[in-house]
């Protein structure tokens, strides 16, 4: 069953007004309802690369997850497509193929990539990150932060040596404690949560979050919400505004209505035999 109609989606990205490219890749896919953002470093381009093979793997093998589950019918049956392990399986693979890729081209040599991506089943948003790119959530007009970065900054929010609005001033804040690329294996980072319709959720690089503070990034989308699209231009136009030092990249979802998973023909069994 194609979850297309179940949500809008809108994408925006920009090269900044300072960088000559853009390194992060985004890509969403409307049948599956998974979308997914990367924001790649290192090397002249090599971050291009980097982000856009982790984008790349992750679409083409969730995609194949999907389309393999649709044709055994096994929607219910087997864990709702056990999407938080599909997420997770594909980032890994994606980690490896940076690796691999940095160490046997020179001119990547150093790549890497942080990368946040989610997959939505049976009303629930499976999430998985890897890096300070972030996952926001707009429900009953209040914007909550549903990532934390891996950074050295969040770390020392963490321990208490920074206060939320004292991070918010920091000049420390691309340090980043993981990434694709970097080691053979990854910790990536897992986590579901329900869903409720008209939840808005957007994905965004750190050329959005370090230019513009979370207030006005709820702002944004509080007042253009009747057009996903216009947010997405209007969010990245801020980070320029805002100065632009690194590329802007927002993904954005509204949820339009519930989305409970089929019943597959086990699972009738199973519940007519507890009768």
């Amino acid at each position: 069953m194609s979850l297309k109609t179940k949500f809008a989606f809108a994408a925006q990205t920009d090269t900044g007004r300072v960088r000559d490219h853009n390194e992060d890749a985004i890509a969403f896919n409307q049948d599956t309802a998974m979308f997914v953002l990367a924001d790649g470093m290192g090397g002249y381009n090599a971050g291009e690369v980097a982000s856009g093979i982790a984008v790349k793997t992750v679409y083409d093998l969730t995609t194949e997850a999907c389309n393999r589950e649709k044709r055994y019918d096994r929607h219910a049956d087997s864990g709702l497509m056990r999407q938080t392990t599909v997420l997770r399986d594909a980032i890994s693979r994606a980690n490896k193929i940076i690796h691999q890729t940095a160490h046997s081209q020179e001119s990547c040599h150093g790549m890497g990539t942080t990368i946040v991506a989610g997959m939505f089943c049976d009303n629930r948003l499976s999430v998985a990150h890897v890096g300070d790119s972030r996952l926001y959530r707009v429900r009953n007009k209040k914007l909550e932060r549903i990532t934390l970065d891996h950074s050295l900054l969040q770390e020392l929010i963490d321990r208490g040596f920074y206060s939320r609005q004292e991070a918010e001033r920091s000049t420390n804040k691309n340090y980043v404690t993981r990434a694709l690329g970097v080691d053979v294996t990854v910790d990536v980072e897992i986590q579901e949560i329900q869903v409720e319709p008209l939840d808005i959720f957007l994905l965004c690089s750190d050329g959005l979050s370090d230019m513009v503070d979370d207030e006005e990034i709820h702002l944004t989308i509080s007042t253009f919400s009747a057009s996903l699209q216009t947010v997405a231009e209007q969010l990245v136009k801020l980070g320029n505004d805002h100065g632009g030092k690194d590329n802007i990249s927002v993904v954005l979802v509204q949820v339009l209505e519930p989305f409970p998973a089929k019943i597959g023909l086990l699972s009738m069994l199973k519940k007519l035999f507890r009768r």
